[in-house]
Formats: structure tokens, sequence, C-alpha cells
């Protein structure tokens, strides 16, 4: 059967019409038509553009469903988001009328009963983390990747910064001729530099975000108030469908989460001191909208698809600018429009200036009487630094700096710039008038 041109499996196009599919994504699209000619890919994409289905799909097309044994490895940087790979590829399997066996190997599971029953047998298609494959593939030997036509890494970059790049290495090397497709939020030189190593002549893909203008950036200034306050003033004013608040740290995540629980929210948390299966909880409660707000710290921020995520609001701006475009590729998934709120005081212009070079355009309010109206006191960085006069250069050539450096050097130096700068404009007006 046909999908948006695309020949497909009958099962998985009805597994597509299930999802409510109506057309691919770019990312999907290039990654489809890429595998007819090439081997190996690096594809570059922003979080929710649909990258995990570009390889579940092929996947399974090629997949079959009759032969034993590894046929692709998937592995993914945390345990949520193979976690979700999983539970896309179990959707997609469910179609099929042939049993496909499909496995995820995580940590905080029974390590040796996986041992046993792969002792005597094998999965089709394995997705887990890189420490829990690597243990099961190369130290205990009993998970046998090596027959695996595909090998995937979704989210590279994270893996990388994770400190997996010696699990990867090694799985890696014995998966070295399969085809092999890498998937990242961003092109960071790591992910080149370990491809390099590995792939012959990879494809890249990389995707612009063409989606960017269906998120609305608004940033609010703090003016020396209270986060918790400003926040419950935004909460009084927008009534979102589900959103994610956004912390540094866990010991701000149950101070946030404790005073809106009070307020009568229904709030959900997410930090890294939750064992798996509480994390797991917590993802199936948001999916089933049993909160209307997650409070999470940065955990959540890569690659967790929660559905209908309205807004996002960073309660405190994340230390990498990186990390600000991955909380806001929370929302706005998937061609639905999307709002983040971030709150900022005036030590953070030199950031949001950063961020501005990223091809964010904000819009600026603030609070007034209860109500968010539009805001213009935050000027832009050369609104803020007086551009340096051809006199002044000049005249800096004639003031120079002191053999030794006393205190207020400085300001007196500047002082004596700026006399001289007057004096030769002054004379150049001069000139003219003659």
């Amino acid at each position: 059967m046909k999908f948006d041109n695309y020949e497909f499996k009958d099962y998985l196009v009805k597994a597509l019409n299930d999802l409510n599919f109506e057309a691919f994504t770019p990312v999907q699209k290039q990654v489809f038509d890429a595998l007819k000619s090439t081997k190996n890919i690096i594809a570059k994409s922003k979080t929710g553009s649909g990258k995990t289905h570009a390889f579940l799909l092929p996947i399974l097309e090629a997949l079959d469903e009759d032969v034993k044994g590894v046929f692709a490895t998937i592995v993914s940087p945390t345990k949520e988001l193979a976690f979700q790979i999983y539970k896309m590829a179990q959707h997609l399997a469910s179609f099929c009328s042939k049993s496909i066996d499909i496995k995820l190997y995580c940590g905080g599971t029974d390590r040796l009963r996986e041992i046993a029953k792969l002792k005597n047998s094998n999965p089709q298609i394995v997705i887990g983390t890189p420490g829990k494959i690597k243990d099961l593939a190369i130290t205990e030997n009993v998970l046998k990747i090596y027959t695996s036509k595909f090998f995937v890494v979704d989210e590279m970059d994270m893996a990388l910064a994770g400190g997996y790049e010696e699990d990867l290495d090694a799985i890696a090397a014995i998966l070295k001729d399969s085809k092999t497709l890498f998937f990242s939020a961003t092109m960071a030189d790591n992910i080149l530099h370990f491809a390099k190593k590995y792939l012959t002549n990879p494809q890249i893909i990389d995707i612009n975000n063409t989606n960017d203008n269906k998120i609305t950036h608004i940033w609010i200034p703090l003016k020396h108030k209270e986060r918790l306050d400003v926040l419950k003033q935004l909460l009084k004013t927008i009534n979102p469908y589900f959103a994610i608040i956004f912390v540094n740290k866990k010991e701000t995540v149950s101070e946030v989460a404790s005073s809106l629980l009070q307020a009568g929210y229904f709030v959900g948390t997410m930090h890294g001191d939750l064992s798996p299966r509480e994390r797991r909880r917590v993802l199936i409660d948001a999916k089933n909208l049993k909160y209307q707000f997650l409070v999470a710290t940065d955990l959540a921020a890569r690659g967790i698809d929660i559905a209908g995520v309205s807004h996002i609001i960073n309660y405190e701006l994340p230390y990498d600018y990186e990390f600000y475009l991955h909380r806001s590729g929370r929302t706005g998934r998937m061609f639905n429009d999307g709002i983040v709120y971030s709150f900022y005081t005036d030590v953070d212009d030199s950031y949001l200036d950063n961020l501005a070079k990223k091809h964010i355009k904000p819009q600026y309010f603030e609070f007034k009487n209860g109500e968010l109206v539009a805001y213009k006191g935050r000027a832009t960085r050369e609104q803020r630094v007086k551009p340096e006069s051809e006199f002044e250069k000049q005249a800096a050539k004639y003031v120079p700096l002191p053999k030794k450096v006393k205190p207020g050097y400085k300001k007196k130096r500047q002082a004596q710039i700026a006399l001289l700068a007057e004096r030769l404009k002054h004379n150049s007006k001069k000139k003219r008038t003659k």
C-alpha cells in the first residue's frame, strides 16, 4: 500500500492511519529517500519533527517477520527515551498479523532474568540504553547484535554529552557493517568526529527548523519580584492544555510544585532522583492528562514526547543556551502551535542577546494591575551600548594607557578621551564652515 507516495506494508499504513498521520515530515521523507541509495545517514532535525518514525518505519518495512535473531539495534541515551521508542515500535508492530519480537533493555530491570532469556532466544528488534546493550552484548555475550542489519542512535549529541562515547564505541565497532543512522537535534563536532571512525561516506540530512514560527516566545521581566509570585500571576492569566514548568534544580521542583499544589493546581514532578518506575508513572499520568502542569528539570527537555504540550514556562533560564531550544522544542510539535514564557532579570541581558542570535524573536510583556501587557523596557544590546564615535576612536590614539595602573584610571582616561573628542569634533565643524 502507498502512503504519501511511499510504498509500505499494509499493516504499517494501517498503523499510520491509526496515528492520524496525514503526510510525512521533512526529516522522514529525506531519510526514506536517502535509504534507497545510501547505507549511512546522519540526520539533524529538531525535537518533535518525527525522527523516531523516520527510522522505525524503514526497519519494520525491511524486516522479515519469519526470520528470528536480531535485525535492528536502536540505542537511546536515557531510559525514558528508550521506553518511548519501544512503545512507538510496539504500536506499529501491533497491526501486523505476525508476531514481531521487540525487547527493551535498560537499567533497573532483572539482569539475571534477561540473561537467562537471551540464552534461549534473541529478539528481532533491540531497543535500549548504551550501557545496558554493551553489558548484554559484549560483557555477557548473550545479546547477538552482530546480526543487526540496522544500527540507530537516537539523540546522538545527548548520548555523547552524557558520557556514553566508550559504550557507543564498543557497540559501533560490532555494527560497523550495518545500515547506520545517527539522529540528533544539533550537528556538534563530536558527532562528526565519532561518525568518521565508523561511517563510510555518510549522507548528511540537515533539516531547517521551518516550524519555528509556530512557537511564540514571550519574555517577562521579574523586576525584583519573587519568581513564585510572577508564576502564579501568569497561571491566573493563561489556561494551558498542558504546560511544562522548567527549573534548574530538583530542590526547586519540590518548592514550585508544593506551592502550586497548595494553590489548587494539578501538578506532577520530574527530576533525576526519581526511580525509573516513578518516571514512567509520571509520563503515563502526564500523557493521560492527570496533571495540567509538570514541574521538571532538564531531564524532561530532550526527546520526552508528551502530546499536547501547549505551553512551556522557563521559571529559570537554563544554564546552556542549547537547552533553551530543547525546552522550547517540547511544544509546537508536529505542526501544532506553542507558547514559551521565560522569566528574566537584568543580569540575563547578555544571555538573551545570545538567544536572539539563534533567530529567536521574542515578544516582551510585563504584569500591570494583574494583566499581561506589552513591555518596552528592555533595550537590545545595540541600544544599550552607545556606539563609539569616530572622534572618540581618533582621540583614544592620543590618550595612551598609563604605565602604572592606578584605581580609577579607566574613568579618568575615558574623561580625557571624551574631552579630546569634543575638541576634534569642534575643529572639524570649524573647517567645514570655512
